[in-house]
């Protein structure tokens, strides 16, 4: 690891400038509007997608950038920092390790050149459900093989763009739980194409959340599925899962860093700019140390996500370092929204802030 750098390419750099750039064109007002009607960032998502960004990890032979996730965690950072939400696209990015890794030959050369090109949308990952939460190997939705199919019934929860997707990620059980010698066997992954399944085995039922972010519940009635769905072997798909959970959790914590930025720039221009009792507030230590306090923690979350992707994409096992990336992001997130939150006083919580979205 002693040959590992922190600092940023040149490419890398432009990269970041340019994604910031085009998110500019979408303005406070613009999230503002779309929370107000819970709608969806189609017209930011189309743009991206038509600039290559959310494309990124798809090899150049399927019509993507070919890039690590270091660039796909820049990308997201870059969105939230801008004053956008990656959580409206980002799945396409953590979803792709376990295609990339693990899909046939024939599962890439038909879905990853659509996927580049944004004729298709890969945003759903159904793995969640209401008996299971976040102990996977408990999940009961089951994927019973019968002939050139797999039927599948069961339930998830907290299944997100579902209604924005075309394809979904799912994990179910192919063999119980009872005639597996570890239970972490007998899980399964399937790469579905969920168009033509609404209605016919899978009801959505959207769930209505605190914030502007489209989840559902999923129940499925015999839903019947090709066989050569299936990504990989059967039974192996809790390992395939948890490659595609380290990136997963690099690529929340750069959505998390770049959220963090956002709060300590507009911080930053509020407290030298609101002057009461004669001067600025951002003179006074009371609003300057959270501020401080939160830069620091940002900076700290920056290098574990960065150590985290440069070992994922060196193939290194990173399952700590992706951990840590993700909490520590969270966390400096949450003290940099709280000091723009109090330097703002009332303010914080006006919508046309955008501090409190």
């Amino acid at each position: 690891m002693s040959d590992m750098t922190f600092t940023l390419t040149e490419e890398q750099r432009a990269l970041k400038a340019a994604v910031y750039e085009l998110c500019k064109q979408y303005p406070p007002e613009y999230w503002r509007d779309l929370d107000a009607k819970r709608e969806y960032p189609d017209a930011l998502v189309n743009d991206l997608t038509k600039a290559g960004y959310l494309g990124v990890l798809i090899p150049q032979e399927f019509g993507g950038a070919g890039l690590g996730i270091m660039e796909g965690a820049l990308i997201l950072e870059e969105i939230n920092r801008s004053g956008g939400n990656a959580a409206a696209c980002h799945a396409q990015m953590y979803i792709m390790g376990t295609v990339l890794r693990h899909g046939s030959e024939q599962q890439k050369k038909t879905f990853l050149p659509k996927i580049a090109t944004g004729e298709l949308r890969l945003q759903a990952f159904g793995v969640t459900e209401p008996n299971a939460g976040s102990d996977t190997t408990k999940l009961q939705t089951t994927a019973i093989r019968k002939g050139d199919s797999y039927v599948v019934n069961g339930q998830k929860m907290f299944i997100s763009r579902v209604l924005q997707s075309d394809l979904m990620l799912l994990l179910a059980r192919t063999t119980p739980v009872a005639e597996v010698k570890k239970k972490t066997d007998g899980l399964s992954v399937f790469l579905i194409d969920i168009r033509h399944l609404k209605g016919k085995g899978l009801e959505v039922r959207p769930l209505r959340m605190m914030m502007n972010h489209s989840t559902n519940a999923l129940f499925f009635d015999n839903m019947e599925i090709p066989a050569d769905s299936l990504v990989g072997q059967e039974g192996k798909g809790f390992s395939y899962i948890l490659d595609g959970m380290n990136a997963e959790r690099i690529l929340v914590a750069s959505d998390s860093l770049g959220d963090a930025r956002w709060f300590i720039e507009k911080a930053v221009a509020y407290s030298s700019q609101r002057v009461i009792f004669g001067k600025p507030i951002g003179a006074n230590q009371g609003v300057q140390f959270p501020i401080a306090k939160a830069h620091m923690a940002i900076e700290a979350a920056d290098l574990m996500r960065t150590k985290a992707a440069k070992m994922f994409d060196a193939g290194i096992p990173c399952g700590p370092e992706a951990n840590m990336a993700k909490y520590l992001g969270s966390e400096a997130a949450i003290d940099a929204g709280n000091a723009c939150i109090d330097c703002h006083g009332g303010y914080g919580f006006a919508e046309e802030y955008d501090i409190e979205r």
